[in-house]
């Protein structure tokens, strides 16, 4: 069976232009191009791309996937054995995260004392890092080579500075849930977030909107989200909608 363009990034969670660009670098190529000039994904180039998507969990470049994928020895099965190791490391990440969220709505509520470190618990610099970067990739390849650059430029208490401000983000913004999207103090995190994302790359309001919409619809960003609490993922879409329209016009 055959799948056009938008059929396989729809079925992946990617987008078709993830797919274009993945093609442009020689990383998974279509199975056959249409005299119509359509790209056409047989099952051997879905299974490409799934070890794409599973390496791409694991932080890997994707000219380091590139280069994995063309070795000689490159065994599927094996791969897909290191796959499930590294996948049982990220649910016992998940888990931890999900303590995290439990703990500290016992502190909201008054019932335990939490100290700033144990906030955090959970969150890593790698996997922040990461998602933030993953979401500039949807949009322009160049937002990624700049977020890169900016990140490694920063200082070790700057990268921890960061990480702590991003966590606070969300963690505050799970604790806003049921207000309205505008509402004033929604919007002031929502700022704080815009202010947060700058610290990797200058976001556009296309970009700004692009990532509410990838924090709801993405499968990675969403099962994210959920573990502080299952309802996040639309609300930052609608409160990130919110905000890019009230953005000044340049």
């Amino acid at each position: 069976m055959g799948y056009s363009v938008r059929q396989l990034a729809k079925l992946a969670g990617v987008t078709p232009r993830t797919l274009h660009y993945y093609d442009e670098i020689g990383l998974l190529p279509p199975s056959s191009v249409g005299a119509n000039g359509y790209r056409a994904y047989d099952e051997a180039a879905a299974l490409r791309l799934q070890q794409i998507l599973f390496y791409r969990e694991l932080a890997l470049s994707l000219d380091d996937i590139g280069e994995l994928l063309q070795r000689p020895d490159f065994d599927v099965a094996a791969a897909l054995r290191g796959h499930r190791a590294a996948l049982q490391s990220r649910a016992g990440r998940l888990s931890q995260l999900i303590q995290t969220v439990d703990k500290t709505i016992l502190h909201l509520e008054g019932k335990i004392e939490m100290n700033t470190k144990d906030l955090f618990e959970g969150f890593d610099e790698a996997t922040q890092a990461r998602y933030e970067q993953e979401a500039a990739d949807m949009y322009d390849p160049q937002i990624v080579s700049e977020s890169s650059r900016r990140w490694q430029s920063y200082a070790a208490e700057d990268k921890a500075r960061i990480m702590a401000e991003g966590g606070a983000v969300y963690l505050e913004l799970a604790a806003l849930l049921g207000r309205e999207p505008g509402d004033a103090a929604v919007q002031a995190v929502i700022t704080r977030w815009h202010q947060h994302m700058r610290s990797f790359y200058e976001p556009t309001p296309e970009i700004l909107r692009g990532l509410g919409q990838a924090y709801a619809a993405n499968p990675q960003f969403a099962a994210f989200f959920q573990t502080l609490q299952p309802d996040l993922p639309d609300f930052m879409r609608r409160a990130i909608d919110h905000y890019v329209e009230r953005l000044p016009t340049a």
